[in-house]
């Protein structure tokens, strides 16, 4: 399954042209320095006998580039898939070997790179563990014994009363004019705690990098594809007496699904349209539980991750520009992305991955680490990190309720310390993960773009800071148990640290403070 999971930093809005190198201290020069000439056509025999790859091509965006570099694709044996020509982005296929290398040399290319490590088939996430499914008698026991006036299902749902989502609900569950995008495997949008809230004309699919608006094409490729319904319900499941509540249940969600049919992964070309079609439909906030497969962390000294940084970092900046704000999750690898090494055994994820050590501060967790992008650490019912969180000192921006095995609930019938939500087919289940923080952050962000319709998305982040509750950094972090120190908190200051950013999200000040 693809990298599911649940992920940063304040707005940092540039022009799209610069993008790049003043965000990750890319080199314009190195990549523009090219010889005028179009390269040299490929033979047809050779076409057909290679398999094919998809590539990013990232140029300038004034027209004259754009139409002479898609020339230069064909005449190097590539197809233009689509092209993002606010953002200077071309998704590209071809069987061409050297096409990546050949096309790095056009006049007007910035970057170019493939996007897969194995050929293109017919037709990554951050969730930690399998889902469990809460059983038909499980779930009539919760509806029996719910309180007054909650959901069926809430007294299980100790995350929502961790940060004052259910006392929130009653002052303001959102805004109907406020859409949080699922950026992920789909969504069950006949789910009956998801149908009311649903937004189809702001969904679609973005498999193989080109929006599909047709109806239901945003929906799961199975029922085991069940992570962006998960996700979907933590943010906006409705306070309808059915089953779970979300964290803004007042607001709307659409679906955007980026996870390959075949192979559950989150290519760069998907994510790319998935980030450019919110933009332009009016979504507000993208929550995005996973990390952007094949690499974990994409290095800019390699022409393929440098391409892959560049195109999707154009892209999510093009969302803020337009008034977008984007959630991530942090992994769910208990890595320091503030360290000054980290191993990494599970890149490329989509053919035969290697051992390399990274650098976290040039080799980044797509879109986790890119500028304006608001990183989410996991927490478990004690407000301590949960145990498979990452997190790094000025990395991590807030932290929020994802779930932990290790810290089990006291007040909740199933004493289960994972995150209780929807799931498709009308079911529910328990996952956990930083899949599951992040869109506890998105609907507090929601809230709070609910409360300040005119705010910017680097004024919704600020205000998620500034409004969260202090957590300090434990003396001794060991959640399991063992004896063995498992992560180091390194404080960032006052209202700073590396477990937990700024602190855990709170929904009733999203509500409450002006």
């Amino acid at each position: 399954m693809a990298h599911l999971r649940s992920r940063r930093r304040t707005a940092l809005i540039v022009p799209l042209g610069l993008a790049l190198a003043a965000s990750v201290g890319f080199v314009p020069g190195a990549a523009t320095a090219a010889p005028n000439e179009s390269p040299a056509p490929v033979s047809a025999k050779a076409a057909e006998d290679a398999p094919v790859f998809a590539y990013v091509v990232n140029t300038r965006t004034d027209r004259k580039t754009l139409a002479y570099v898609k020339k230069a694709i064909a005449k190097a044996g590539g197809s233009v898939v689509v092209t993002h020509e606010k953002i200077g982005v071309i998704v590209a296929h071809s069987s061409n070997p050297a096409f990546g290398e050949q096309i790095r040399k056009v006049r007007g290319v910035q970057s170019a790179g493939a996007t897969h490590t194995a050929p293109l088939r017919a037709a990554g996430t951050t969730d930690d563990g399998k889902a469990k499914l809460l059983t038909k008698s499980e779930a009539k026991a919760l509806k029996r014994s719910a309180a007054p006036g909650a959901e069926p299902m809430e007294a299980d749902q100790w995350d929502l009363r961790a940060i004052d989502a259910d006392k929130a609900a009653k002052i303001n569950p959102g805004s109907k004019k406020v859409t949080v995008a699922v950026i992920d495997t789909g969504v069950d949008d006949t789910h009956p705690d998801l149908a009311a809230n649903f937004s189809p004309s702001q969904s679609a699919s973005c498999v193989g990098g080109k929006a599909d608006t047709s109806a239901g094409a945003w929906r799961p490729s199975s029922k085991d594809s069940y992570h962006g319904t998960h996700v979907a319900g933590e943010i906006a499941a409705a306070r309808n007496g059915v089953g779970v509540a979300g964290v803004a249940p007042g607001v709307k969600i659409s679906a955007i699904r980026v996870a390959d049919p075949v192979d559950e992964l989150f290519y760069p070309e998907n994510v790319v349209c998935a980030f450019v079609f919110a933009a332009e439909h009016g979504v507000e906030i993208t929550n995005n539980s996973y990390y952007v497969d094949p690499w974990l962390y994409n290095c800019k000294d390699d022409p393929d991750q440098r391409a892959i940084l560049d195109a999707v970092n154009r892209a999510q900046l093009y969302g803020q520009k337009k008034g977008t704000l984007h959630v991530a999750s942090a992994g769910n690898s208990n890595h320091d992305l503030d360290s000054d090494a980290i191993v990494d055994t599970s890149s490329p994820d989509d053919s035969t991955p290697v051992s390399r050590t990274i650098d976290p501060h040039e080799c980044l967790d797509v879109p986790t680490q890119l500028p304006g992008v608001v990183t989410t650490s996991a927490t478990g019912v004690k407000d301590l990190k949960s145990i498979y969180s990452s997190y790094g000192k000025g990395v991590v921006d807030i932290a929020a309720p994802g779930g932990d095995k290790w810290q089990i609930p006291a007040d909740t019938p199933s004493k289960n310390g994972r995150i209780l939500s929807t799931m498709p087919g009308g079911e529910y289940g328990w996952l956990q993960g930083t899949s599951m923080a992040a869109p506890h952050a998105s609907g507090v962000a929601a809230l709070i773009k609910s409360t300040h319709p005119e705010a910017s998305p680097a004024e919704v982040q600020r205000l998620l800071k500034k409004q969260a509750d202090r957590l300090e950094c434990p003396s001794g972090y060991d959640p399991d148990g063992d004896g063995d120190i498992d992560a180091v908190c390194q404080s960032g200051g006052k209202h700073d640290n590396g477990f937990y950013g700024s602190g855990l999200v709170d929904a009733l000040d999203a509500v409450k403070k002006k």
